[in-house]
């Protein structure tokens, strides 16, 4: 199916143009019919020779309706416009040429109307002189009547070559289906109709509601009054939706592929037009089949910030207007640069901005959009419109590659730094590590720790070239006291008393323990390093099994060592607890090296 819109005048014969090409009634309201004036947006089709299905989304004319216009003009691709040969250009054929070129619409045809009332050529000179000044450019022209029926067959002609220069839509795409009219139907609910510019909706999908994000679900399709269990884009649809919510969709809304767009109230923009000069502060942007309030902040010769009275699903590239309703004109139209800005609060933040957008283009580009950001989700990243330049670093996460570097070189820096500045506790706490990063999630911290960093991870904490605690002189001369002491009794760990008295905390012990300068089988009880492989191969000789004060005994020691000493070669696998009160020795207890030590 294509999709044209109509676009000009009132009261240029766009619904007559409409209903003798299809031999439908675009005009829904017995209102419009009585007055011959189109209020809101019709719908009509037909079959035309070499383009299949031809839809039109045939729109209002009058100023005053310029935002109905725009809900319907927004998601088209193509447009037919038309212009009286009795009347010539008039006030809204320019306001909706200004509209079409403000959303970059580059495809479509001039229809000069009226043919039998008036010589169509001075009409269609002055209109094709003016469109070609646009986004269209040149385009094919054909004079009409609606009344005679003169200069269809032509017109069809020119639709279907139009049709045969549209772009193909991509079918995978992202559903983002703009709404612009909702009804409830009795034993169904609520219906919605948009064009769907790209993707595929079937029955039974799941669609996510812009505004609000509920989820709801596809119970039903028609294209063109036929039921469908899918439509692929570009196609006029009617949506049944059913789900929590589904009655509070208006036109304007938007139903999106769930979990693949970001809807923003911040957006950076470019500027089409002559919108540095008098540019209003408070305007409305139309996009899609939306119109929402915005404040304008200018950043550069042709570019501004926007802040939005309500969030909108936009990508970069996508194309909007900015429109003054009270002046009835349009100020600018824009092109999304940026759906996730940075917060301009520093002093000079706005001119730096300034100057990064001049070097954005609005087309979609991965590499640039992660060169800026740094660090980005991949999923993020989709649904701002770009693709993944790379494959993630750590779970969702892209990076730049430069980026990623500076953030290694930091990373040893900051290791460097703690080691200096903690000697009885050199490694750097991993959470630590990510906080002076400023990393959003730990398993980025992880994932620098890669061969060839020179780092490395134990227990929650990450080491760099001293893995070991530096003991103080005082301390290491305390340590000493208390290797002496063990050396005439391997097994009588020094008293709390004795410990105190040498100065040594829990805490200088546990850093003398990770520094390889004594054991620390539990809390306040220390060993010389390699007291439980002695002690393992001791209990070895006794009879099995044993009990805790035969160990005891055999080691020669008291119970305040011997019970967290006989946890301790559980834990090891040296010992086996069978029962509350018998151990036995592990196979493997008493190596080789072990015995000739204790021998």
């Amino acid at each position: 199916m294509h999709v044209f819109a109509t676009a000009g005048h009132v009261d240029h014969g766009k619904s007559a143009l409409v209903r003798a090409l299809t031999g439908m009634e675009p005009d829904r309201w017995a209102e419009e019919r009585r007055r011959g004036m189109t209020l809101d947006l019709g719908f009509a089709w037909t079959e035309v020779p070499g383009a299949g299905q031809v839809a039109f989304v045939d729109v209002p004319g009058h100023e005053r309706l310029v935002g109905n216009m725009l809900a319907g003009v927004g998601p088209v691709p193509a447009v037919v416009f038309v212009v009286a040969a009795d009347q010539g250009w008039q006030a809204q054929s320019q306001e909706h040429l200004g509209v079409l070129d403000a959303l970059g619409v580059g495809h479509g045809l001039l229809a000069v109307t009226r043919a039998d009332l008036a010589d169509p050529e001075p009409a269609r000179k002055e209109a094709l002189d003016r469109i070609a000044e646009t986004s269209l450019g040149a385009v094919p022209s054909v004079a009409v009547s609606a009344v005679t029926g003169a200069g269809l067959a032509e017109l069809r002609t020119e639709l279907a070559r139009t049709a045969g220069a549209l772009p193909a839509p991509d079918p995978g795409a992202d559903v983002r289906l703009w709404v612009d009219r909702v009804f409830t139907v009795r034993g169904r609910g609520t219906v919605v109709t948009g064009t769907l510019g790209a993707g595929t909706l079937r029955v039974g999908d799941h669609l996510e509601s812009a505004r609000g994000g509920r989820t709801l679900r596809v119970r039903g399709l028609e294209a063109l009054k036929e039921p469908r269990s899918q439509v692929g884009a570009v196609a006029r649809v009617a949506v049944n939706v059913h789900g929590p919510g589904a009655d509070a969709l208006r036109r304007g809304d938007a139903l999106l592929a769930p979990g693949r767009w970001l809807t923003a109230d911040t957006v950076d923009v470019r500027l089409t037009g002559d919108p540095a000069r008098d540019l209003p502060r408070h305007l409305t942007l139309h996009a899609g089949s939306a119109a929402v309030p915005v404040t304008v902040r200018p950043l550069g010769d042709d570019t501004a910030r926007l802040r939005l009275a309500a969030t909108l699903p936009l990508r970069i590239g996508d194309r909007a207007l900015l429109r003054d309703p009270g002046r009835h004109r349009v100020p600018a139209g824009v092109t999304v640069l940026d759906v996730r800005p940075p917060v301009l609060a520093r002093r000079g933040a706005a001119a730096t901005r300034a100057h990064d957008l001049r070097a954005l283009t609005g087309r979609p580009d991965g590499a640039g959009e992660l060169r800026r950001r740094g660090l980005v989700r991949r999923s993020e990243l989709a649904a701002m419109g770009a693709a993944a330049p790379s494959e993630p670093v750590a779970g969702d996460w892209l990076a730049d590659p430069a980026h990623w570097t500076a953030l290694g070189e930091r990373l040893r820096e900051a290791v460097k730094e703690h080691a200096a500045g903690h000697p009885l506790e050199p490694g750097l706490p991993l959470e630590t590590a990510r906080q002076v990063l400023g990393l959003p999630e730990r398993c980025l911290v992880e994932a620098l720790l890669t061969a060839g960093s020179g780092l490395r991870q134990r227990e929650g904490r990450i080491y760099g070239s001293r893995s070991r605690p530096a003991l103080p002189p005082a301390v290491e001369a305390a340590v000493a006291a208390v290797r002496a002491d063990l050396a005439e009794a391997p097994f009588r760990a020094p008293e709390a008393g004795r410990l105190a008295e040498l100065g040594l905390t829990p805490r200088l012990l546990a850093a003398a323990a990770a520094a390889g300068a004594l054991l620390r089988i539990a809390d306040s009880i220390v060993l010389l390093p390699g007291a439980d492989a002695r002690a393992a191969a001791l209990l070895s000789r006794l009879a099995q099994p044993f009990t805790a004060s035969q160990a005891r005994r055999a080691l020669d020691t008291t119970r305040r060592v011997a019970l967290p000493l006989l946890e301790h070669l559980d834990r090891q696998g040296r010992t086996v607890r069978l029962d509350g009160a018998l151990r036995r020795c592990a196979p493997a207890a008493e190596p080789e090296e072990a015995r000739t030590d204790a021998g």
